[in-house]
Formats: structure tokens, sequence, C-alpha cells
């Protein structure tokens, strides 16, 4: 029992050794970061937000009861270091609540938030007529037919082709590069921006203020795995520093910001709980 043991014992400790020697190189660089200035005016007040009526809505359920029978028959697993089951479904009512026309999402990983935002796009707007322009990037070809990344985390089917087969492939651009160099670079504006990529805190620090400067006016910002406090949110005791220790320096540098977390969903999310890390980063006054 002992000699099989062992191997996972170690494991996890040179796990454990690793993360903790990531989170101190990423503390160091942080506390070395010169102010950043943030411009919030752009941003969407939070005055008027009600998150549980846009979770709670009979019209955006209604449509999305038609997208789970499309989107169930690629069976992304949930499981794979990117959004959940439940976080997914929350992010396809906040596009169809907002209603942006031009999203940028930082973090395809294997496509599931991807499909969800696509999906909620087309449903809601596209099929009304209306135009939309959906960029999605990430730090690797997540398409890429030789190395098939996708595969790695369970799934049969590239972002692209899981795009391709409802024809979102005519409003879905997929982008590889990082995130700081694309939002420094590239002077398109956004209604709707998700940061779902490096979650470090020296990057989301510098990420949010690009951000914030890509957003037309009343644009909105959705963080993911925003630990409030920097406290677990589950029962593993996992905690994620970067969104929620960068965002609270921005804010005591004078930056006109409050995070609103969806804190608990209609639904379930994960380890038997309806707990999400998803939050809103709006502007404070009205």
């Amino acid at each position: 029992m002992v000699k099989k043991a062992m191997p996972n014992f170690i494991m996890n400790q040179i796990h454990s050794y690793k993360r903790a020697a990531g989170l101190k190189k990423d503390a160091e660089e942080f506390s070395k970061l010169e102010t950043v200035a943030c411009d919030a005016s752009n941003l969407r007040s939070a005055h008027g937000i009600s998150l549980s009526s846009i979770l709670n809505s009979d019209t955006i359920e209604a449509q999305w009861a038609q997208s789970k029978k499309e989107i169930e028959k690629f069976t992304i697993p949930g499981n794979t270091g990117g959004v959940n089951y439940g976080d997914r479904r929350a992010i396809y009512y906040l596009i169809n609540y907002f209603k942006p026309q031009t999203i940028l999402e930082i973090g395809t990983h294997i496509g599931a938030s991807t499909l969800n935002i696509a999906s909620a796009l087309y449903h809601s707007q596209v099929k009304q007529g209306n135009k939309v322009d959906f960029t999605t990037l990430d730090i690797r070809d997540v398409n890429c037919t030789k190395t098939k990344p996708w595969l790695d985390y369970g799934t049969k089917y590239s972002p692209l082709e899981m795009i391709e087969n409802f024809n979102y492939d005519s409003f879905v651009t997929f982008i590889s590069n990082t995130s700081l160099e694309f939002l420094s670079k590239n002077d398109k504006q956004y209604d709707f921006i998700f940061l779902d990529g490096d979650h470090s805190q020296a990057t989301v620090y510098k990420e949010v203020p690009l951000a914030l400067s890509r957003l037309k006016k009343n644009g909105v910002i959705l963080l993911h795995d925003y630990f409030p406090n920097s406290k677990p949110l589950w029962s593993n005791g996992t905690v994620i520093y970067g969104p929620h220790v960068a965002v609270e320096r921005l804010i005591k540098e004078g930056a006109d910001l409050v995070v609103l977390p969806l804190g608990e969903l209609p639904w379930p999310t994960k380890l038997d709980s309806n707990v999400t890390s998803l939050a809103l980063l709006m502007r404070k006054s009205d």
C-alpha cells in the first residue's frame, strides 16, 4: 500500500511546491509594477443592474432551452480548467441580456464558453437581423490540426468545428496571441469583453486598464475566477488570486470600479454547489 501511495504523494508535493513558487514569483513581479492609469469612463455603471432579474429571466430561459439542445450534442466536458456547465449558462444569460454587438473573449481554451456566447448572440440578435462581431483569443492555436489540443481535454471537436457546425463562423473570428499584445496593438472597440486568460496578478493588473481602453460607451467586462477577499469559493479550498488582487489594487489607486460577483446561481455549477467565480466589472459612479 505504501509503495502505491508514494508516487501520488510525491507528485502532489511537487505540484504544491511548483504552485507556491509560481505564486511567490507572481506576487514579487506584481509588487514591482508601477501604477497604471485606469480610465473606467466607458464602462457601464452598476446602477440599476439586477443580477437576480437577469439570471431568473423567463425570456432568456426559453432561448437557453433551445440553445442547450444544440450545444449538448457536442458533450463538452466540464472539468478541463475552463468554465463549468453552470458558468456557461450564466455567460449565455449575460450575453442575451446585454445584447452586445462586438464581443472579445480572452481565453478560448476548448471553446466551451465560446460556443455558448456564439449561440446566445445568434438566438438573441443574428436571427433578428442584427449584425454581430465576436473575436475569441487564446495564447495558442486552439484549432491546430496537427497538435489537436482539444483532444487533451476529452472533447472530440475543435472550437472551430463546433462553431462551423452552426454556421456561426460568419461572425466568429479566432486569434492566437497574448491578451496584452492584442489589446495594446488592436484599435477595435467592444461592447463586451470576457477576461478568462492568464490569471496572474501582474497580467490582470495590466490587462484590465487595456480592456477598458478598448470598450465602447457603456461597455461591459466579465471576469472569471474572481475570488472575493481571496477566499475559497468551493470545498476543495482552491483560490485563484490574480483577478481579485489586481482589481483591488486598481480600486485602491483610484479607479472608478466596482465588482459584482454573480455569487450563487439558480442552477448547479461544480462540487455540488451553485457558486460561480464569474463577476461583472462595472463603473462605481452613476
